[in-house]
């Protein structure tokens, strides 16, 4: 057999081994966050919002007339976040777990986050007073304290690894941005209806006129 033939089949034989490989090779996993761009995951966000939202201003037309704090909102507003979750992340079970306790134990956690502000006031004037003429050790210090923020930051990250706090502080920021979205178009939304509703009674109050 001539030697072409030989390095043509060697050739053909590489190509095809090659090609089997691509194949077979796994599909990198979805970065992290990815999950919250999809419009899927913002239609179902979306509905667990409004029916949130429904629950925290009560179904009675004597709740309904009175306007609902912010604060109920935003707690409805991360339940569905939450929720939405399905208790994948860490964040997720943590903010479902707070928001079970503060409704047992609300005057106890006031205090007891009254009582945390202090101390943390003094703990930070402490350092800042101790770190003075320490300019030399103070980058490892940096990075550890800005870890130590990002996990109070994020629900349920307090005694993550790094690379886990990482992980949920980026899927965590990408569910916000979700979040944020989701809440500026029912906010257009509503706005829309509301004018559309002032139109039509302008317009009947009119012909009424006439």
């Amino acid at each position: 057999m001539p030697i072409e033939v030989h390095l043509r089949n060697a050739a053909s034989s590489s190509a095809a081994v090659a090609r089997k490989r691509k194949t077979a090779a796994p599909t990198p996993p979805p970065a992290v966050g990815n999950r919250w761009r999809t419009g899927a995951q913002q239609r179902i966000y979306g509905r667990r919002l409004l029916e949130a939202i429904r629950s925290a201003r009560g179904e009675s037309s004597a709740a309904a007339t009175r306007p609902t704090p912010p604060s109920r909102i935003k707690e409805a507003a991360d339940s569905a976040l939450a929720l939405t979750a399905q208790g994948r992340s860490r964040w997720s079970r943590a903010i479902l777990s707070r928001q079970w306790r503060r409704r047992r134990l609300v005057v106890k956690a006031t205090a007891k986050a009254a009582g945390g502000k202090i101390r943390r006031r003094r703990w930070a004037e402490k350092r800042r007073l101790k770190g003075k003429g320490e300019a030399a050790a103070t980058k490892p210090r940096k990075v550890k304290e800005r870890l130590r923020v990002l996990s109070r930051l994020v629900p349920g990250c307090r005694k993550a690894s790094t690379p886990s706090l990482l992980e949920e502080a980026a899927d965590y920021v990408a569910a916000l941005e979700m979040q944020v979205r989701a809440m500026r178009a029912l906010a257009d939304a509503l706005s829309s209806s509301s004018s559309s509703a002032a139109a039509a009674a302008s317009t009947s109050a009119s012909a009424s006129a006439d």
